[in-house]
């Protein structure tokens, strides 16, 4: 069965939107291989991050986290993270965000390789 619900597609991969609430937002978000987000941080969410297919580098802070299928990462307000997929497969995880304010502009990127700072 075809999941109806709308993909915003990026240069790295894309992401669904599974949930939208006033106190959380809850994504399915695909990473291609050798992709990464943009390294960054929010003001007004915290993030949890729980991989369901392949492999991941999480940057948190000043940490590097290797993490696989069924290992799960907290990312606090204000902390400057990515996540990279240094598979062959594609890298599934579901992030859930929660704080006070869910808007795409409440990303602050600090290094993008897409141009986008």
């Amino acid at each position: 069965m075809k999941n109806s619900l709308e993909e915003d597609h990026r240069p790295w991969g894309y992401y669904q939107v599974l949930a939208d609430e006033p106190d959380h937002k809850v994504k399915r978000i695909v990473i291609y291989s050798g992709k990464r987000l943009s390294l960054q941080r929010h003001r007004h969410r915290a993030e949890h991050w729980h991989v369901i297919k392949g492999e991941a580098i999480v940057t948190r802070n000043e940490e590097e986290l290797p993490i696989g299928r069924g290992q799960a990462v907290d990312i606090p307000r204000g902390a400057l993270h990515r996540i990279m997929n240094p598979g062959t497969e594609d890298l599934i995880f579901i992030e859930v965000q929660t704080g006070d304010y869910f808007g795409e502009d409440d990303i602050e990127r600090i290094e993008d390789d897409f141009g986008r700072v």
